[in-house]
């Protein structure tokens, strides 16, 4: 039989300071009604001080391997734009204060798309027999990153960490990854981006200036490239499986905005109600937002044994990527 990385395991984590519209409206110029028009949101979490994004990835993974009932891994691999430090990364620390110091452990920054980035990652890890389990954590910070007189960027935003255990297994399990299509573009690298930090930044001969230190995004231009780039590459894939479009039983898309889930839902023809949404609840959590995503709907049921789902992301860099699986009977923790 073929080897394939099946997944065996899922578990995400919330920081515990919830912030509401309301909270937001008191300390800059916006509404509730207008953060929910434009983006769906009514609350997001914000990391504790003194928390970092390793603290929220540590949990995360944690209930990812509880739910996989396993306690080993040979590779922790996590996505994030809010590393703890720009070095070394953060997966080894994560590692480490999982136990499993020893593992092969690094970072992949595809900001947005990093979860599917890594979700190849792993699955390449494993076909090839590198690795027989990879925890895969994709984990954000935003708030480090926000600026908070910027409303646009936010109010959109919000921090959190999600997990899977991937396995060896064979291509016929419940489970088991499908093919993935993954695509950049350069051109776009300044509509999402940190300006500050960098080489680019440090050897420019200028200093920074305040905003160049924070998250900054063009959102119209954003919106209309997450649709196309999303949609493209799900039907890419999805002939790759040699499946349908109406064949999806769920459209996990990254939680970027509700009204580029619904554009995208709608321009694949996926009923919108195929389409998890937990952006109201949580916001955007970036590489975090799909493992979110599964995690809660698959405690609360939603998510069954043998549905077909459709994974999609798109994100600064630019980068994009979608893949596909056959949802398996996790074990409810």
């Amino acid at each position: 039989m073929t080897r394939a990385a099946v997944l065996a395991g899922v578990g995400s984590y919330l920081p515990p300071r919830r912030v509401t519209n309301d909270d937001l409206a008191a300390a800059m110029d916006t509404s509730d009604s207008w953060i929910r028009t434009r983006t769906g949101i009514r609350q997001r979490f914000f990391a504790s001080e003194g928390m970092a994004t390793s603290d929220l990835a540590v949990e995360a993974g944690a209930q990812a391997l509880k739910s996989a009932g396993e306690t080993t891994a040979d590779a922790v691999v996590v996505a994030t734009m809010t590393p703890d430090r720009p070095c070394p990364g953060t997966a080894p620390t994560v590692a480490t204060r999982l136990g499993l110091g020893g593992a092969m452990a690094f970072d992949i920054n595809a900001v947005c798309t990093g979860f599917v980035y890594g979700l190849a990652t792993a699955q390449g890890l494993i076909t090839a027999g590198t690795a027989e389990r990879v925890l895969l954590i994709g984990a954000e910070t935003h708030s480090s990153v926000l600026n908070p007189d910027d409303r646009s960027t936010s109010v959109i935003f919000g921090d959190g960490a999600g997990g899977v255990l991937l396995r060896a297994g064979e291509a016929d399990e419940l489970g088991a990854l499908g093919p993935t299509v993954l695509g950049s573009d350069g051109e776009g690298a300044d509509l999402i981006t940190v300006r500050a930090g960098g080489s680019r930044q440090r050897l420019s001969g200028s200093p920074p200036g305040l905003a160049d230190h924070y998250f900054a995004m063009q959102g119209r231009a954003v919106f209309w490239h997450a649709v196309t780039r999303m949609a493209e590459s799900c039907r890419a894939v999805l002939e790759r499986a040699g499946r349908r479009l109406d064949e999806v039983d769920r459209l996990v898309s990254h939680q970027a905005n509700l009204r580029i889930i619904n554009h995208l839902a709608d321009e694949l023809g996926v009923p919108r109600d195929r389409a998890l949404v937990n952006i109201d609840r949580v916001g955007n959590t970036g590489a975090a937002s799909i493992p979110i995503a599964l995690a809660e709907a698959d405690a609360e049921g939603v998510l069954r044994a043998g549905e077909h789902v459709l994974l999609t992301a798109f994100g600064g860099g630019l980068t994009w990527g979608s893949t596909v699986l056959t949802w398996p009977g996790l074990q409810r923790t």
